[in-house]
């Protein structure tokens, strides 16, 4: 079978070299005679994997001693309630910037919870296509947090610089960019990430939390969703996604060889570049979604006209028969969506 393109916003693309070292490995790793998916995760074999696959975060992210790095399940979805159990303060507001989707549904479950929620960015009144200059936003220091979510996959926005918050912890949803440019870490109360959309496949759930946060946590906290829990435990409390990290530590010793994050980076707006570029350049055929300087770097959104909804689907077709799939757009906009993430590689966009 020939090697197809693949856009798919989540689960997406993984480097082909990673594939071809998990398949080397998959049913004989480092000659124990089985693979390390049937391994316990209290054995030394997976106590390595997991101890590099977080050394390699920590180094790629540039992460201090003052905050831990966690490998949950549940997804970004499980986030969005945890992070309300684990922070609201009684009496305090929290503090949403409400650009799209994933930012919504979480803004729902701090509300579920009893967060008295207030919007630092409503999205909703351009129809979630600008953000603007976020460092310009208003913040009010009385907040438990603020929430944002760094990339919408579905609207195909990204945040160019983040709301300057003070003391009050800033919570970022950074699964559809993580780790696709330099982020200062000491910026943020607690970083998340679904690994599917970026930096590994689906399962896995990387949480980056400041230490003295987990604290925060009410009593009446059932244990499984308290932060606290799996620092103590090291994400060993009940059984992680075992496979799926040992993915992770492939996917970050290949960002490591490539040259880190600047280098990656690099790629990715060349990536990026190109296909606005064919996008702006079609005279009126193609047309992006949203405003230029808030376009993402990892979600090209775009429509054939004012939205031919026949002309996309031929599209969509014909794409699938030349060998690139994934570029319908998300069924909550329609559209077409080229989702180019960390791992997308390179020669699908050349020529």
């Amino acid at each position: 079978m020939e090697e197809v393109y693949n856009f798919n916003a989540g689960p997406a693309v993984l480097p082909k070299a990673v594939m071809l070292k998990a398949q080397e490995e998959f049913v004989n790793y480092h000659g124990i005679g089985y693979g390390i998916m049937e391994e316990s995760h209290r054995n030394a074999n997976f106590e390595e994997v997991i101890n590099s696959c977080e050394a390699n975060i920590r180094k790629l992210m540039g992460i201090s001693d003052d905050y831990e790095v966690l490998f949950l399940q549940g997804g970004g979805s499980t986030q969005f309630a945890m992070v309300p159990m684990n922070l609201l303060i009684p009496g305090k507001k929290v503090g949403y910037c409400d650009t799209g989707e994933w930012s919504h549904k979480a803004m729902k479950e701090a509300k579920i919870l009893g967060g008295d929620v207030e919007l630092v960015y409503d999205g909703s009144a351009c129809k979630y296509t600008a953000i603007g200059d976020a460092s310009a936003w208003k913040i009010n220091p009385d907040y438990a947090y603020v929430y944002m979510c760094c990339n919408n996959t579905i609207y195909g926005t990204e945040y160019q610089n983040y709301p300057q918050t003070g003391d009050v912890p800033l919570v970022a949803d950074m699964s559809s960019d993580m780790m696709s440019r330099p982020v200062d870490v000491s910026k943020f109360g607690i970083i998340f990430a679904g690994a599917q959309k970026n930096i590994g496949p689906a399962g896995v759930t990387l949480v980056i939390i400041r230490k003295d946060l987990a604290s925060r946590c009410p009593a009446n906290i059932p244990t499984m969703f308290r932060y606290s829990t799996h620092i103590d435990k090291k994400s060993l409390f009940n059984t992680p996604p075992t496979f799926g990290i040992y993915m992770m530590r492939l996917v970050t010793d290949w960002l490591i060889g490539l040259g880190g994050i600047p280098a990656i980076q690099k790629l990715n707006e060349e990536k990026a570049a190109k296909l606005y570029a064919a996008i702006d350049g079609s005279n009126g055929f193609f047309r992006g979604t949203t405003a230029v300087a808030d376009r993402s770097k990892m979600n090209v959104c775009f429509r054939i006209g004012e939205g031919d909804d026949a002309l996309e689907k031929k599209f969509v077709a014909e794409a699938k028969a030349a060998g690139m799939v994934g570029v319908k757009g998300h069924r909550a906009v329609g559209g077409l969506r080229a989702s180019i993430s960390t791992q997308c590689r390179w020669q699908a966009l050349k020529g």
